[in-house]
């Protein structure tokens, strides 16, 4: 009874030390970009937003309206495979985090163990074997082995790096799924894009073909020379070799477009709504369905850019980059602890007797407590070596961060500069089409009649074809510039939006 205020006053030396820890104090470096985003002087009019509702606060289902892309995008979140690795490795990254948590407490295990030992000496000199040489110990009770009192925060520290590094995994999982609803509705836009041009180039392609015979007939009769002749040709497998490209590319992005959303593009918009499937199993519309879609018809929101401050809490990768560096910085901990002493305990409590039928019995019960110090001497530079790195890890954890803060200012930066410019160059590639159609027009009725040669018909027709393909792309690469702009802001993201996709 004298011992137990000993043992005490150590259990309260113990609870009183283990709030101690060698974590440096965290601070968050200083953001390696200006305070403002760069503004263009020739931005476009109408552009501006009320900066009451950032992009990030904006989910999809907002942003979006047509209801195709919509369907597309829920069925990209729930079937990509990139979507689930990233939920998959929120699991392991949690359950490393419980393993730590379970490290600052004593793991109990019941225990049985018997043993059997002969006695040196203690038989008869001509008898070897004695039943009286041999000792037997059988024991059963709650045991306690190699616990550590973490007097010096290493285990501490270790967990709070497990977090850090769980709280990485779901900051990645945000990443993902913004990045996935940019790419399928970037990937949509592309495939109205390319129906656009099919069109266009089906339709120049009949042209010529006219042209082209017409031309031959012509040639045929001796009206005009064999270079008309042969003009007309190039300009109509010109058209072929277009209309061959924009096939392929047509293809290409629905290939895209079906990798993303994780299943085969069939069927009509209704079909999964009234075939009673599972959500995961339901076919999707394909984009061959929507005829009547194009991007003239394609509009979408304007959102604020507001701070690259808001940047800093609203982008998901560079949150994932502070978490690491944040692990770093309790790895650091972890380390310094390792170069102080490291105490153990092990005990057990329980029955004993030299029988196994006397261990239910009164009187066998019994405990043993066994501390362990352990303080580091001579380890060859092991733990200093281990600090070292740390702190490396911790160097490059601060140069990732930074470079994530600079890489999400330059894409902000890039996707404002296209807001700012291509609704002008959009304007002007429009305007541009529409003297070339005029053009085309006035150049064939001078030549059908006979005021103009074929050759500037067709140069006409050369160019009304580039200039409407060039409104197309422009159309789309403006769509792509604001859903891009919308996406590197931090948009896509919701809790809610995300509970309906993956309960």
């Amino acid at each position: 009874m004298r011992k137990q205020p000993h043992i005490f006053g150590a259990a309260i030396a113990a609870a009183l030390l283990a709030g101690c820890s060698m974590m440096p104090t965290y601070e968050r470096p200083v953001a390696p970009v200006a305070a403002q985003f760069p503004r263009l002087t020739s931005a476009a009019p109408g552009l501006a937003a009320s900066p009451a509702t950032l992009a990030a606060d904006i989910d999809w289902q907002s942003f979006f309206s047509d209801a195709k892309l919509k369907q597309l995008i829920a069925a990209a979140l729930q079937n990509n495979r990139d979507l689930s690795v990233a939920l998959l490795n929120i699991e392991q990254a949690r359950a490393q985090f419980q393993i730590r948590r379970a490290d600052q407490f004593p793991t109990v295990n019941a225990a049985l163990a018997g043993s059997r030992q002969s006695a040196p000496g203690a038989g008869n000199a001509g008898n070897t074997s004695s039943a009286s040489s041999i000792s037997s110990v059988y024991s059963a009770g709650l045991g306690v082995t190699a616990y550590e009192l973490d007097f010096f925060g290493r285990v501490a520290s270790l967990k709070a790096a497990a977090l850090a590094q769980f709280l990485a995994t779901v900051e990645a999982r945000k990443t993902v799924h913004i990045s996935l609803v940019g790419q399928v509705a970037n990937t949509y836009l592309a495939v109205l894009g390319d129906d656009e041009l099919l069109a266009i180039t089906q339709q120049t392609l009949s042209t010529r073909q006219e042209s082209f015979r017409l031309a031959k007939l012509r040639f045929d009769n001796g009206v005009t020379s064999e270079l008309d002749l042969r003009l007309a040709e190039s300009l109509l497998e010109a058209a072929n070799v277009s209309l061959a490209q924009q096939t392929r590319q047509r293809a290409l992005d629905e290939n895209t477009l079906t990798l993303l959303v994780g299943q085969a593009l069939v069927g009509e918009l209704a079909t999964s709504a009234s075939s009673g499937a599972s959500p995961a199993a339901s076919s999707v519309t394909s984009p061959h369905t929507a005829a009547e879609k194009s991007l003239a018809q394609t509009v979408l929101p304007d959102v604020p850019a507001g701070l690259p401050s808001d940047l800093l809490t609203r982008r998901p990768d560079i949150l994932q980059a502070e978490q690491l560096l944040i692990a770093a910085n309790a790895n650091i901990g972890a380390a310094r602890a390792a170069f102080f002493p490291r105490i153990s305990l092990t005990a057990s409590a329980g029955s004993a007797s030299s029988r196994l039928s006397g261990l239910l019995q009164s009187g066998s019960w019994g405990w043993s407590l066994a501390p362990q110090l352990l303080l580091p001497i001579f380890d060859a530079g092991r733990n200093s070596a281990g600090l070292a790195s740390t702190k490396a890890a911790q160097g490059i954890a601060i140069a990732t961060y930074e470079k994530a803060i600079q890489t999400a200012f330059k894409e902000v930066a890039d996707a404002l500069a296209g807001r700012a410019t291509f609704a002008d160059q959009l304007r002007a590639t429009q305007a541009q089409a529409s003297a070339e159609a005029v053009r085309y027009r006035l150049a064939d009725l001078r030549y059908q009649n006979g005021v103009a040669s074929q050759l500037d018909q067709l140069d006409a027709q050369r160019s009304l074809f580039a200039a409407r393909q060039a409104v197309v792309q422009t159309r789309l690469a403006q769509l792509q510039s604001q859903v891009t702009l919308y996406k590197v802001l931090g948009g896509g993201w919701s809790d809610e939006a995300a509970a309906v996709v993956n309960p």
